[in-house]
């Protein structure tokens, strides 16, 4: 996990040692720089834990999927093993959710380039009344005081999903 071939230079790490060890150079990137791959991962992770604890989750909320995606994990895929770990052992919903995470505190997450964004508010508005009615859009088109076409528009745009618990 260091600068060998700088070692070296400095005479901080054989440099025999070094082409004896060096066979096959494999070079992974960090979690944060992995993409889709957090989601995976934390499936995977979720998984293993639900059966080495003989727990049911279905998986993750779109909010934690959120979440994963925009996160710098700083602590790379350990950080990411832990958080799921901690989410089946103190998660009392179907669906891993935000107070799950270990790193849920305000002070601790990265902040969104378009927290403020009159579209990321109208996102959140409309993903809190769908989950108030159950996801039933006819009510909830009733209390956004939009049509009913108008928001099947907003949920298809904005990649909304039903949570699995309530389909």
């Amino acid at each position: 996990n260091r600068g060998l071939k700088k070692n070296i230079e400095e005479g901080a790490f054989r440099e025999d040692l070094y082409y004896r060890l060096n066979v096959v150079g494999i070079h992974l990137p960090p979690l944060r720089e992995r993409g889709d791959d957090v989601l995976l991962l934390a499936e995977y992770f979720l998984k293993k834990f639900c059966m080495k604890m003989n727990k049911k989750k279905e998986g993750l909320s779109s909010e934690v999927i959120k979440l994963f995606l925009r996160y710098k994990w700083p602590g790379n895929i350990r950080e990411l093993e832990n958080a799921i770990e901690r989410a089946v052992v103190v998660g009392k919903e179907p669906l891993v959710q935000l107070q799950d995470m270990p790193f849920c505190d305000d002070r601790e997450l990265p902040e969104e380039k378009d927290a403020l964004s009159l579209k990321r508010v109208e996102e959140k508005h409309i993903l809190k009344v769908l989950n108030e009615t159950g996801w039933n859009v006819t009510h909830s088109a009733h209390l956004l005081e939009i049509d009913r076409a108008t928001l099947y528009n907003k949920i298809k745009n904005y990649g909304l999903s039903k949570p699995k618990d309530q389909r």
